[in-house]
């Protein structure tokens, strides 16, 4: 008995490593769970360009949009683990929304496997330009002597900018009430407009508007300054000691996927993400490539999704 075990372990092995050094033998698809055009499915572009040249096969970006970031997390949960179908995952889907929707269609730490971290981004605090405040002390200043007045828009409820925006005001003892829009650009027009205050947007997004004065940049969200605006404060820096609100992007695969093909495209991915062709294009984004092994992206998800557990809770912040 013992020895038929042996041997067929020894079998297992065989077609698990015969099948790893063939893999990929045909094209990938690389699910986004937002609409084209999106942070998220700039990223994937770009990456699945370069990618696609590391892997010798085409890489498929296919959109699937909608239920909160959750339809197109779904398909790639419910996906054979053959490392064919591969999907986007943005801290709003694994670190934020599944702490605001009832039931979730899939369990994210069973039903996924990390591959790598694509992105690390941070987003700009920019303030209507018919605001009187210049500052990030000013505008704190200005809530609390304005209670409830002002408004702060986001491309969603449960988006970066949201919860951003919640920890900024838990942070700063403030009362600023939330505008989600559908979109970050319908959000960023009102801003301009001064129909809203203030809002919290990905670097990619509002960034241009920053730079050419048609919203007034405040402070970026990360930890750091951003290569993108290197005389711009952290929000940190410029009066919220401890605030932080970084965003990030990385690629994830159904759960069971064998070692040698996550360990396969984690190093593909590694590879893209510092080579001239990917870096020359992503300089642009205002994003920073991110990188590391699967281990270390699965941290960052737990890390952060029991941050934002803990802001969305006492916001009270539910999606249908």
């Amino acid at each position: 008995m013992r020895k038929f075990a042996a041997i067929a372990l020894v079998l297992v092995a065989t077609l698990t490593t015969g099948s790893a050094a063939d893999y990929p033998d045909h094209p990938i698809r690389l699910i986004v769970p937002q609409a084209p055009g999106s942070a998220t499915d700039n990223a994937a572009r770009l990456l699945g360009a370069v990618l696609s040249q590391e892997l010798g096969q085409q890489i498929i970006v296919e959109n699937r949009p909608g239920g909160a970031l959750t339809i197109g997390l779904d398909l790639v949960a419910k996906s054979a683990p053959d490392g064919y179908t591969i999907g986007m995952g943005p801290i709003g889907a694994l670190a934020i929304t599944r702490h605001m929707v009832a039931r979730l269609p899939y369990d994210i730490e069973r039903d996924f496997q990390p591959i790598a971290l694509v992105t690390r981004g941070q987003m700009l605090l920019a303030v209507s330009p018919k605001l009187p405040v210049n500052s990030v002390a000013e505008l704190i200043a200005y809530a609390r002597q304005n209670p409830g007045k002002l408004t702060n828009a986001s491309s969603s409820n449960g988006s970066p900018g949201h919860v951003g925006a919640e920890l900024f005001k838990h942070m700063t003892g403030t009362r600023i009430v939330h505008v989600p829009y559908r979109g970050g650009s319908l959000a960023i027009n009102d801003l301009i407009a001064g129909h809203v205050d203030l809002m919290f947007e990905s670097l990619q997004s509002i960034a241009p508007f920053g730079r050419d004065g048609k919203v007034r940049a405040l402070a970026v969200s990360g930890d750091h300054r951003s290569p993108s605006f290197p005389d711009l404060p952290t929000v940190a820096e410029a009066g919220v000691p401890g605030y932080v609100a970084a965003t990030w992007t990385g690629v994830i695969a159904p759960a069971g996927m064998p070692r040698p093909i996550v360990d396969k495209l984690n190093a593909a991915i590694n590879r893209a993400l510092r080579s001239e062709a990917f870096l020359e294009k992503f300089s642009k984004f205002g994003d920073e490539p991110g990188g590391g092994t699967p281990e270390e992206f699965a941290a960052t998800i737990k890390a952060d999704s029991a941050k934002w557990a803990d802001v969305v809770k006492r916001s009270g912040a539910k999606l249908d």
